[in-house]
């Protein structure tokens, strides 16, 4: 049997452009071809949010390629998956969300031992310019202080 390199797709813009507040794992319901798509890591979170819909929490813009061998039954590469939480896990993020300024987004897309595909989502607040130019600014200044204990 092949052994598959671990599933870890990050969203590296969300820490940038948004201060994540709290963060919830939650199941997706896909297709065949997305999954086997997935576990070959052809995945992005690349402008992805979550919204409401009847009460469904349901992820947007979320692009995952066809799958090479996939025939008629391939799946679209940027339809809306339906996300699995708890009734307490939904209650709680849509009562965050009602606050002005929150929003939910993904950060991270793995897949768990089981070799189910779970995404982790964050509610998340966005960050203004000069928050960005602080993180960009600190991220500098650790790099210069990891150059120097190098040396």
């Amino acid at each position: 049997m092949i052994k598959q390199t671990p599933v870890n797709i990050k969203n590296k813009r969300a820490t940038f452009d948004y201060e994540l507040v709290e963060t919830f794992v939650a199941g997706m319901v896909l297709t065949g071809t997305e999954i086997k798509s997935i576990r070959l890591g052809k995945a992005s979170l690349v402008d992805t949010y979550c919204l409401f819909e009847g009460g469904e929490l349901w992820v947007h813009n979320m692009h995952i390629a066809e799958y090479f061998y996939g025939t008629y039954n391939n799946h679209d590469a940027r339809r809306d998956r339906k996300l699995l939480l708890n009734k307490k896990e939904l209650l709680k993020l849509t009562r965050l969300t009602k606050e002005t300024g929150f929003t939910i987004i993904p950060t991270r897309l793995f897949i768990n031992e089981k070799g189910l595909a779970k995404l982790v989502i964050a509610v998340a607040k966005g960050k203004k310019q000069y928050d960005k130019r602080q993180s960009l600014k600190e991220k500098e200044d650790k790099r210069a202080m990891d150059r120097m204990f190098k040396k």
